[in-house]
């Protein structure tokens, strides 16, 4: 009996939801007759170690995986389990997204320390998120709040909105469904405030593109209509060259009617976001489609026509 390595951050979130792909994998080993046993490998990555500083400052997308992927590629695990919006818009060569399970919502969550909605916080009320994506919007919405910086595991920032003085703290709302947390959510940010990140809410399965046994398991794991949104919002992603160090958002639906979103049946519809830091410029458009890949080519060339790549060149610098 073959074991499959699976590789990990270290996270009580990350650890949480690889216990779950690996239950689920087990499910499907046990119907389709499959020889494989798991182990979890847990791999310190440097977005685990660098936690005073926002992630926009030191790398962005890949802080997060790239210890991961190399241990991958030298055979030291077999397969690993990302948040998808943890991974850059292009995967090392010999490596490939062999599932994208099912998404969960995808939405942002304010978690606030009185009960209050985004509307109910008071007036320059002091709201704590990592993301340049979430505070653009959030200034855009509402520029009277003072949005700070708050980085940390899930439970960590919880603990902060707490000691340090905020009045709510944003995170996503996946995070805090996989960890059986979400009695602690105020309220969801529509995705027409606040677009979430790409692939938010999703998981990626990463394997070696020559591992024809793993990547059979994982096929039989994947969600197709999950698979479609993500890859459009991901090809967005990678035609602006965004990351973690831009404020761009993305959500795609596809003929879904959960998350306040409604789409015609066959075709998906994406919308997609640039913003400026400070929230004064939001730019957006929408455009449907059956093709994931030139749906996300499509959406990124008409916001790079009002302008997207001068915002996207300043923030970078």
């Amino acid at each position: 009996m073959r074991t499959i390595v699976v590789g990990t951050r270290q996270s009580q979130l990350a650890l949480t939801q690889t216990g779950q792909v690996i239950n689920a994998l087990k499910q499907i080993c046990e119907l389709q007759a499959l020889p494989f046993q798991f182990e979890i490998r847990k791999i310190l990555t440097k977005g685990d170690q660098i936690l005073d500083v926002t992630l926009s400052k030191v790398g962005g997308k890949g802080l997060f995986v790239k210890e991961i992927e190399q241990a991958m590629m030298d055979k030291e695990i077999d397969l690993a389990v990302h948040s998808m919006k943890d991974m850059p818009s292009e995967l090392p060569e010999g490596l490939m997204t062999g599932a994208v399970p099912r998404r969960v919502d995808p939405r942002d969550a304010l978690i606030s320390r009185v009960g209050t909605t985004l509307d109910e916080l008071p007036q320059g009320a002091k709201v704590g998120t990592s993301s340049l994506r979430r505070a653009s919007q959030l200034k855009a919405y509402r520029p009277d709040l003072h949005i700070e910086s708050i980085r940390g595991n899930i439970d960590s920032r919880l603990r902060k909105l707490e000691t340090e003085g905020f009045d709510a703290i944003i995170l996503a709302a996946a995070g805090l469904y996989r960890m059986g947390w979400e009695d602690r959510i105020t309220s969801f940010l529509p995705v027409d405030i606040c677009l979430p990140a790409v692939g938010q809410g999703a998981l990626g399965i990463e394997c070696r593109e020559e591992d024809e046994e793993v990547r059979h398991l994982l096929s039989l794991y994947n969600d197709p209509d999950t698979a479609a949104t993500v890859a459009a919002e991901r090809s967005f992603l990678g035609s602006l060259n965004g990351g973690c160090q831009v404020p761009i958002g993305a959500f795609a639906s596809l003929h879904n009617k959960e998350w306040g979103d409604e789409t015609p049946e066959g075709g998906i519809r994406l919308t997609g976001m640039v913003g400026s830091p400070d929230g004064t410029v939001i730019l957006k458009e929408t455009a449907s489609g059956e093709r994931p890949h030139e749906l996300g080519e499509q959406v990124a060339e008409m916001l790079r026509s009002r302008g997207a790549e001068e915002i996207l060149s300043e923030v970078r610098g």
